[in-house]
This record gives C-alpha cells, structure tokens and sequence, in this order.
C-alpha cells in the first residue's frame, strides 16, 4: 500500500460543505486542554483523531467524547491537566496501553500515545509500543477515522493519504488488509456494517468478503462489546439495512442465531414476505428513538420459526410463538448482558404483540385488563402492534387501532391503572375472614381484581368489596 503523509487545511468548498478549520467552534473543553498544554513539550503534538474529525468534516453533530492522540505520552498529559484544574477529577490511566480517561467541561476526552499492536490469535487484547502518528493510524479501523487535526494550528492531515479522498468518495476501507484488521478486532466487523448505514458509505471492493471470512473471530469478542456496537445500530434511521447487512454476512450465526433462524420462514396467505424481512419491515415502521420499542419489534416474532407448523388444509400456523418467543427473548437479551429490567419489558411486550387481535370486540373489559397488564408500556405495546399489521400483504384486513385507542382512553379516564387492583390488602382481607396469612387469602384478593377488570365492582369500592369477600367466607 502506498503511504502519502498529506497536510493541509481544508478548503470551504471541500466534500461541498461550508467549513472552515479557523473559523471552527471548537468544544471548551478541547479549548481548555489546547490553553493549558501551550509553552509545554505537548504545544503542536496533540492531534484529535477519529470521528470527532470524520464527523465534523461531513457536517454532522459532534459526538460527546473526543480521542486526541501524541506521540510525547498521554499518561504524562493526563497528569498534568489535571495539575493545571483542566479537570477536577483524577485522571483513569491505562499503563499497559499508554491511555488515559479524563472528563473535562461534561465530555469524555481519551488521551491516547501513538503506539503499533501486535495480537495473539485467541485475544483482543494486544501488545502495544510506542509508534509515530503513521504507524498508530495504520492499526485503526478505517481510513476514515485517520485523519488528524491539530489542537494548536487546526493543521489537518491524512497520515496515510487516503482518508480524505475515501471521505469524499463516501467509500469505507481499512488502512491494511480487511483479513487482517478483522483478524486482530473482530468487533469492527460490526462497526463496518454501521458505519457503511449510519454515514451512507460503500464497502470497499473485499470489506465485506473479509467479514465473511473471518465472522468466526467474533466469537472472541465479549458479550457486552456486541450488545453496545448492535445497540448503536439499532438507534439508525437504517437499522433495517444494517440488519440486512447482518444477516446476508453470517454474522448472527455467530452472535445471534435466533435471529438467523428467522430467514426464508414462510408465513402464510396473509403475508407476503417471510419472518426475516417482516422483522425488518416492523422494525423500519417502529422507527429509532426507542430502543426498548426497537428491539421488540426485532424479537416480535422469534418465537415464529419453532413453532411453525402447517395443518391438514395447508394453512400455516404458529401456535404460541408469543409465549415461545418471549422466554427466547429472555435468553437472547441475557446472553447479551442487557439490564434483567429491560429483559423483563421487552419480553412482555413480545408476548402480549398479540393480543388486541385475540378477539372480535374490544371491550372495556379487556381495555382494563390492559391497563393494568402493560402499565407504563402500554403506548409501546400500541405502537409495536401498528407497526407489525402495516407490515401485513396489502389489503389484509386487521384490527382497528383507532377504535382501540379511543376504548382504552375511555376506560383509563374512568380508571386509572393504580386502581385497578383489588380495593382491599391482603391483611384487610384476614382481618375480615379471620384466617393467618396463606393461599385462599391471595385467591380471594385476586377474586376482587379480577370483578374489578370485569367490570362487577368500582374500584376503590372497599365497603362492596368487603360485602362480598364475607359472602364468600364469613367469619367463623
């Protein structure tokens, strides 16, 4: 590969965007760290790199975290910023690595020395020395995220002389071989299918060869590192492409083989594409913003391909897959090391994504019964159930929303959730029927929620509910 050190300063007209490094608003606390850092060994020897430069260049929102690299020591940096006040709080260093974390004016800056890696075949963690600022942009993941900018002089240069032409070509490439640069992190697989989605780029010729090559290596990466990177994917506007992305690569074989299991299932007469690309569809027509929302439109119909069944007149079924699918999306979401709360809300959701079809009328009834199931989640449960019937062959009939909603604000104007309980407490109950703690206490407290939901008693109607508790068990 030919090397070109290029240094320039850009012009207003480059990539078409109105920019101009002097004129740059540049973020306090970069401005803090420049200031304290003049008339020291560090004046002129610190660069940010990355996509704080990538994204600036293209006009986007900065980030809030900045990678600002040196050949002169970042440990050494760190300690005097936090000398001089930059930031209050003692600087996290990372010896092995030359790094250090700093938080300066509410963002997160990584201070990193230049440095070249080496990697044993069954690791992620290599084996670092100090580098010149060519050599640390030749280990990185993109030619992209080469480019340097200079915190005193807003020089910018592409250390390998190619980032800026692929930057205006809108064309993603590693600085080496992609084998190798996926061999050494196999994470950045995955950040090669979001960055080709959330900047609109194009794999260059043999990216996406390398990724299916060396998808095994994904194995060695860490639970909690995939989570993040499918995470971030899940919150583009093309989250629906980078799951297609995903999937044509084998990628979910190797982390996510639930959702692979997904591609060609057939689904029956009333839709016209099979469980994979009707995923895709639901999780387009839910949109980002919510990733709770996001990921039960993923796993809405996990449950669909074991449970899959065809009967005597060719009609395909799938029996409780919400129920199926839900305890998958348990197993799926914990393996990825998500929060047991968002375990917990995903999962219902996948299991109830069913039920407003379950009958020919929604009554207020089952309006209260919902309610009182869904709590906070209820407008989320609403939305994925629209956005999964939009995905439905044009012309199928399906429930009406609208009149759904209208029951359901009715209903929970008349009867807030918190009172769709029974009016009395378990202990009120004893105390009326004379019995120590035990099962018939709590059958009889769910007999009162349930006349509750049903409609048969008021809520908060205490002085009935006790009437009808004596009806049932007088005191001896």
């Amino acid at each position: 590969m030919q090397k070109r050190w290029r240094s320039t300063v850009i012009s207003a007209d480059f990539l078409d965007l109105r920019w101009s490094l002097h004129n740059r608003n540049v973020h306090p606390g970069l401005a803090k760290i420049a200031a304290a850092t003049q008339d020291t060994a560090f004046e002129n020897q610190l660069w940010l790199v990355g996509g704080a430069v990538r994204d600036e260049l293209l006009g986007l929102p900065l980030k809030n975290d900045f990678d600002l690299v040196t050949t002169e020591g970042a440990p050494k940096l760190a300690q005097l910023l936090f000398d001089k006040g930059v930031t209050k709080s003692p600087p996290v260093v990372y010896t092995r690595f030359g790094t250090a974390m700093l938080h300066v004016e509410e963002v997160n800056v990584e201070l990193i020395t230049a440095r070249k890696e080496s990697y044993e075949s069954e690791s992620r963690k290599p084996d670092v020395e100090p580098a010149t600022l060519e050599e640390d942009a030749e280990r990185r993941d993109f030619t992209v995220n080469t480019l340097l900018l200079n915190l005193h002089t807003n020089e910018l240069r592409d250390p390998l002389g190619m980032a800026l032409d692929d930057l205006k070509s809108k064309v993603l490439r590693t600085p080496l071989d992609p084998v190798a640069t996926f061999h050494d992190d196999p994470l950045r697989m995955l950040r090669a299918v979001r960055f080709r989605w959330q900047l609109g780029f194009e794999p260059a010729p043999g990216l996406y060869e390398a990724v299916t090559k060396t998808k095994g290596r994904l194995k060695i990466i860490s639970a909690e590192r995939i989570r993040d990177e499918f995470v971030k994917m899940l919150a583009l506007e093309t989250a629906a492409d980078a799951l297609k992305d995903l999937m044509n690569l084998g990628l979910f074989e190797v982390f996510a083989p639930e959702l692979a299991a997904m591609a060609d299932v057939e689904q029956g007469k009333y839709h016209h594409l099979d469980v994979w690309n009707h995923t895709r569809l639901v999780v387009q027509n839910a949109g980002p913003g919510d990733l709770i929302l996001t990921l039960a439109a993923l796993l809405h119909d996990v449950g669909k391909p074991p449970t899959r069944m065809v009967d005597e007149k060719g009609n395909t079924r799938f029996f409780g897959h919400e129920s199926v699918g839900a305890e998958m999306t348990r197993e799926f979401m914990r393996r990825l090391k998500f929060s047991e709360k968002d375990v917990e809300t995903v999962s219902r959701l996948v299991k109830n994504h069913m039920r407003l079809g379950s009958a020919p009328v929604f009554t207020p009834t089952a309006a209260r019964r919902l309610i009182r199931d869904m709590d906070d989640d209820l407008e989320r449960l609403l939305k994925l159930v629209e956005a999964d019937a939009s995905a439905l062959k044009a012309g199928v009939r399906v429930f009406d929303l609208k009149a759904i909603r209208a029951q359901i604000e009715q209903v929970g104007t008349l009867t807030p959730r918190q009172t769709l309980e029974s009016p009395l407490t378990g202990e009120e109950i004893m105390e009326i029927v004379g019995s120590p703690p035990g099962p018939e206490i709590g059958r009889l407290k769910h007999l009162l929620t349930e006349k509750v939901l049903d409609g048969e008693l008021a809520p908060g109607d205490r002085e009935e509910a006790s009437r009808i508790i004596k009806a049932i068990r007088p005191q001896d």
